[in-house]
C-alpha cells in the first residue's frame, strides 16, 4: 500500500469496523443478561473509537460516509479486526470474550505490521509502524487480562 490516502482510508475503515462489532458484541451479551462480558466488549468498541478518531484526524475525514466503498485490500476480504461471531453466545464466559477480543486485537496488529512493511512509502510505513504500536499496546493488555481471567497471574 503506497498511498497514505489509502492507508488512512483503510485505517478509519477498520477500525470503524471493530467499534460497530464490539458494540454488536456487547449488545448481544447485555440482551442475555452477561454484564462482565458486556463490559469487555464495550471497552474494546472505546478502544476502537479511540483508534478511529485518530485515524480521521489524521486523514481529515470528517464522516466516514466520505471514504470510497470499495478498492480495500484486506488480508481475508474482511477488516482484520471485525470479531467473528463464532462461538458467540449468551454463556460465553470473560476469558472466551477476551480470546475473541485478543484474535480482533491481533489481526489489527498484524494487518499494520504488514502495511509496515510491504509499502515503499516512508509516510506509510511511519504510520502504520505507529499504528502498530497502538495495537500492539492492546494485544499485551489483552495477554495480561487473558492470564488474570485464567489464574495464570
Amino acid at each position: 500500500m503506497d498511498s497514505i490516502r489509502k492507508f488512512l482510508a483503510h485505517a478509519v475503515r477498520l477500525e470503524a469496523e471493530a467499534a460497530r462489532r464490539f458494540d454488536e458484541l456487547a449488545e448481544h451479551m447485555a440482551t442475555h443478561g452477561n454484564a462482565a462480558v458486556e463490559s469487555v466488549f464495550r471497552q474494546f468498541a472505546d478502544f476502537s473509537r479511540l483508534h478511529l478518531q485518530t485515524a480521521m484526524s489524521r486523514a481529515g475525514f470528517r464522516y466516514i460516509e466520505d471514504l470510497p466503498r470499495d478498492g480495500y485490500e484486506w488480508p481475508h476480504g474482511e477488516s482484520p479486526e471485525a470479531a467473528p461471531w463464532w462461538g458467540v453466545d449468551g454463556l460465553m464466559d470473560v476469558e472466551a470474550a477476551l480470546r475473541l477480543a485478543l484474535e480482533s486485537e491481533q489481526g489489527g496488529l498484524d494487518f499494520y505490521r504488514s502495511v509496515a512493511l510491504g509499502s515503499a512509502d516512508p509516510r506509510v510505513q511511519a504510520m502504520a509502524q505507529e499504528f502498530a504500536a497502538e495495537e500492539a499496546e492492546h494485544v499485551a493488555r489483552l495477554q495480561e487480562l487473558l492470564a488474570e481471567a485464567s489464574g495464570r497471574t
